[in-house]
């Protein structure tokens, strides 16, 4: 299995093993990438007090998110194209965290089906990601598929109407390989990531021309009388937003700003995360993604009240390096680094990891 020292290392290794246009895909963001670098920066400027003599020969990492009970309060996020890393994809990183115990978000634009995912994810709990289609009636098939594939919850994401500046994937033309397909659509959507329509990348294209830009808070609403599973919504950053996205009947909300690939010089979601939090006053359940590399992260997430985190990047690095068995090592590296957090910090459970330890 992968040997891991820390996850910063991961990126390197995997950038050896990737052709140059689909590394910068994974790894770049939008315009001066300011907010993809201050995503990470921002968890080294909270400080955190720990306690001491508090028992914690025997630490308790699992906790609940939405219902489901998780080994420990990390989450993979909805990342498409996972075929860039690795030939099994989406089904590979799936069956990694459902042997990890923790849930998977599998994405639209995903290179194999939900149904794929769902079979490989197995008895373990996950979730779909959703994109809202111009065409409703595809918005509507891919959430009836995801319910009968048994998904138990859909992820809306809401700060994608339009791609962002991604300068590296202009520059590079980003074309998706011809040897993958985009498998939850007919093959003419497949066509489009392989051809684009003119110079530049042809997901912001595709992007531009399939999904609804005129998005609104009744189409929460919408989405929830169609789907038989709970939504939650993904790319919140304004406090705002959020007691919105509770108010149009969302479960949960996930603070993030898309792995700073959206609108560029926004904050880190650590530094909303506080706020949006105070703001649903425990209506739903919080989550943060963005930048997060240590156990300690993790530790400090949950001390500002997020319910667990996502973690995004590294797990597409460890894919790519050493397929189901990558994925498993970052997970495994991640509980290791925040069972070890909690012992120094004087945490037994994850119920006692408070704000008070937050400086």
């Amino acid at each position: 299995m992968l040997t891991i020292l820390n996850l910063e290392h991961l990126e390197g290794s995997a950038r050896e093993r990737l052709d140059p246009m689909l590394y910068d895909y994974i790894a770049g963001g939008a315009g001066d990438e300011w907010t993809l670098r201050e995503s990470r920066a921002a968890w080294n400027r909270v400080q955190l007090l720990p306690r001491m003599l508090r028992g914690v020969a025997n630490r308790e990492l699992t906790t609940t998110v939405l219902g489901s009970p998780v080994s420990f309060p990390v989450l993979v996020p909805p990342m498409g194209f996972q075929g860039l890393c690795h030939a099994d994809a989406e089904v590979a990183t799936a069956s990694a965290t459902a042997a990890e115990g923790t849930i998977f978000c599998a994405s639209t634009v995903s290179n194999t089906s939900l149904e794929a995912i769902a079979q490989a994810n197995g008895a373990g709990p996950r979730w779909f990601q959703l994109y809202v289609y111009r065409d409703k009636s595809v918005t509507r098939g891919l959430v009836e598929r995801a319910a009968a594939a048994g998904y138990s919850a859909l992820c809306l994401t809401v700060d994608t109407p339009l791609a962002g500046n991604r300068e590296r994937d202009r520059r590079n033309s980003l074309r998706m390989p011809a040897h993958l397909e985009l498998a939850n659509f007919p093959a003419s959507h497949t066509a489009q990531h392989h051809h684009g329509s003119g110079p530049g990348s042809a997901l912001a294209q595709y992007i531009a021309h399939q999904w609804d830009p005129g998005l609104t808070w009744d189409d929460v609403a919408w989405l929830q009388s169609i789907s038989p599973m709970p939504v939650v919504v993904k790319g919140i950053l304004a406090p705002e937003d959020a007691k919105l996205a509770v108010d149009h009947g969302a479960a949960g909300v996930i603070v993030s700003n898309h792995g700073g690939r959206q609108l560029d010089t926004v904050p880190a979601p650590v530094a909303m995360l506080p706020e949006v939090v105070d703001a649903v006053a425990g209506r739903c359940e919080v989550l943060v993604d963005g930048g997060i590399r240590r156990g300690i992260d993790v530790l400090k997430a949950l001390a500002l009240g997020a319910r667990a985190v996502l973690v995004g990047r590294p797990v597409l690095w460890g894919l790519t390096l050493d397929g189901v068995d990558g994925v498993r090592a970052v997970l495994q590296h991640l509980r290791a680094e925040l069972d070890l957090a909690m012992a120094l910090s004087g945490c037994r459970t994850v119920a006692d990891i408070t704000r008070d330890l937050i400086l």
